[in-house]
């Protein structure tokens, strides 16, 4: 059963996935637990403040593009650029080839290779892109995949830190997150944000509520390939495994909510 967030699991959501001046006092796995239990609602602030953007400077006589863009800067921002950073050492750990222990040492260097930048240029540019077209077929529709985005973000971080899903080194973030959500936490999760995904988007339309959660199911399933690969490849997760799934499920959302 999923328990309602403690206070310490809302501040270690908010302290550790975002900029916003919140103090986390407990670092253990219980906290940990909560923590990413609640990440979604991080994401659901993170996203509001991103449509905020948007809107305002489409108020402002802004054109679509514009306002894409200072909609993804948005989440860039609060999270300091944790997640495209960890998004661009992934596909530098992963476009080595090299064994797991090489390619983990790849990912720790301050620098940015080859794949990384291009993992970044990609990204961004269909994010851009992807809103710019919400914005076109209207400022709601763009303020809401500009939420949807940065809450399936942070769902597909919940699912990531499930249990069975082992950290690659035995320090780090990804070692204090990984494992420590129940199976059955991250189904009512994944079952709670599409249904909200599904209610926000009916707002809209039938079938926007329809597009909506299905841009929260597709956008944590591509996330989870990303995430088996990593397993796969590094033997389990890391901080900038984590970065780099959040920032897939995010742009996943985004083009399946501006497709048909």
């Amino acid at each position: 059963m999923l328990r309602t967030p403690s206070p310490d699991g809302l501040r270690f959501a908010f302290g550790t996935l975002t900029v916003f001046p919140v103090k986390v006092t407990r670092w253990d796995r219980e906290a940990a637990r909560g923590g990413m239990l609640c990440a979604p609602l991080a994401g659901l602030a993170v996203g509001l403040l991103a449509a905020a953007a948007g809107l305002l400077l489409l108020f402002l006589g802004a054109g679509s593009l514009l306002a894409a863009v200072a909609t993804a800067a948005v989440p860039a921002v609060l999270t300091r650029g944790l997640h495209l950073d960890g998004l661009a050492d992934t596909a530098d750990g992963l476009g080595s080839g090299k064994p797991a222990e090489d390619a983990l040492r790849i990912m720790k260097q301050s620098d940015i290779g080859p794949f990384g930048v291009l993992a970044l240029v990609f990204v961004l540019f269909a994010q851009v892109a992807a809103l710019a077209q919400a914005y076109d077929g209207s400022w709601a529709r763009g303020a809401l995949a500009a939420v949807v985005s940065a809450t399936a973000a942070r769902l597909a971080l919940s699912l990531a830190a499930r249990s069975g899903v082992p950290a690659a080194r035995p320090e780090g973030l990804g070692a204090a997150v990984a494992g420590v959500v129940p199976a059955g936490g991250a189904t009512a999760v994944t079952a709670i944000v599409t249904a909200a995904g599904a209610a926000a988007g009916a707002l809209l339309g039938p079938y926007d509520a329809v597009r909506t959660a299905l841009a929260v199911l597709c956008a944590v399933a591509v996330a989870e390939l990303l995430l088996r690969h990593c397993v796969r490849r590094f033997g389990g997760v890391t901080g900038d495994v984590f970065g780099g799934v959040a920032e897939t499920a995010a742009t996943t959302a985004l083009v399946v909510l501006v497709l048909g």
